[in-house]
């Protein structure tokens, strides 16, 4: 087992595109890291940089105490697990997962006995036989986590592994994957573009958006506290509602747009007092509105707006609303109240609102 740590690394192409620029990240021994981000973020470049399949321009990789800047893929006692499975397709699963130890002169025993507790692990042994063809895209999946594990390497390295299989199928094996990070108890860095398999199987996460780290924390801290404008947006599902709008006091304090007025409460007044007749950023989650009911939620910041989609979930439903030139997102309970051409109410949690800063797009803390 190893800790994988970077030092001011970055990856220049050409001298003229930054992949990668300043990567600071201390990955912890048995670990489980999510690298996210969209497309194009750098996310599967620092993998390979780390797997040593990518020069860096600059800086450090340590894997353990050991800076491995120089040291070949092959040396570096990690493992990975590609997108396209990288089968050999003329191989029974055996020899795929075999294949490695050989050229590596591993005791014909040796690789037996770890092939064996790899497939029994992965809940593969009956296919040992089988070619990669004869096999379901999850099957081959497993089989090329396996021949992962039989090397039995310090880190292991997740480059979207799941991406090419069907939505249930991707729901099962992430959890097969966590499974086995827990029997093995080794580091192990994964990267997708997928925030809900980052938010259900990372131990932390690492926000990527041009190649620039955005923030590093638990899954529940990056919902709760994003750092900026991005993180906000990209962490959770539907993605955040985002208003621009001014701050005005008149006796109490008010959120304003020209279609929306919003009382807000007495602990965002303390906590936005710098920001009077200032422009500012409103960001509130689909799930944190609630169908308004008095009595309940009388002391409740509150809008009116109308719906024009809705999509029944069957335990929730998603609305789609307009006010003005604003529109929104809810995830609410299901409701009759909630169809398309209807205004409703909607409650928002005052303790769940975010604010962000314009200019610099960072939270408002």
């Amino acid at each position: 087992m190893a800790s994988v740590t970077l030092e001011d690394v970055s990856k220049v192409y050409d001298n003229k595109v930054t992949a990668i620029k300043n990567a600071n990240l201390k990955i912890n021994d048995t670990e489980f890291v999510v690298l996210v981000g969209p497309s194009g973020c750098g996310k599967s470049t620092l993998l390979r940089m780390i797997a040593g399949l990518e020069d860096i321009t600059s800086g450090k990789i340590y894997i353990g105490d050991k800076v491995v800047n120089n040291v070949s893929p092959k040396d570096r006692n990690i493992a990975m697990v590609f997108q396209n499975y990288a089968l050999y397709p003329h191989m029974t699963v055996y020899e795929n997962m075999a294949f490695g130890l050989k050229l590596r002169k591993f005791p014909k025993a040796e690789i037996e006995k770890r092939v064996t507790q790899a497939a029994e692990l992965l809940g593969i042994k009956a296919y040992l036989d089988r070619k990669p063809k004869a096999l379901s895209g999850g099957q081959r999946q497993r089989v090329a986590v396996g021949r992962a594990i039989v090397r039995q390497p310090q880190v292991f390295l997740f480059d979207e592994p799941l991406s090419n299989l069907d939505a249930k199928l991707r729901v099962q094996m992430r959890i097969e994957i966590n499974k086995l990070h827990k029997r093995l108890k080794t580091t192990m860095i994964y990267v997708t573009h997928d925030q809900v398999e980052a938010m259900t199987m990372g131990d932390r996460i690492v926000v990527l958006k041009d190649g620039v780290i955005q923030q590093v924390d638990a899954p529940l801290e990056l919902y709760n506290k994003p750092v900026n404008l991005f993180v906000a947006g990209f962490i959770g599902s539907p993605a955040m509602n985002f208003i621009r709008g001014e701050l005005h006091r008149n006796g109490e304090l008010y959120f304003k747009t020209n279609d929306l007025q919003i009382k807000l409460t007495n602990i965002h007044a303390q906590r936005l007092k710098t920001y009077s007749k200032r422009e500012i950023i409103l960001g509130v989650r689909p799930e944190h509105f609630e169908i308004f009911e008095p009595g309940l939620h009388e002391t409740f910041p509150a809008l009116e707006s109308e719906i024009e989609v809705v999509e029944p979930m069957g335990a929730e439903t998603y609305a789609y609303l307009k006010k003005g030139k604003t529109s929104l997102s809810a995830r609410l309970q299901p409701k009759e109240s909630i169809k398309v051409g209807y205004t409703v109410k909607l409650a928002l949690h005052p303790e769940k609102l975010h604010f962000f800063d314009p200019d610099s797009e960072r939270a408002i803390r």
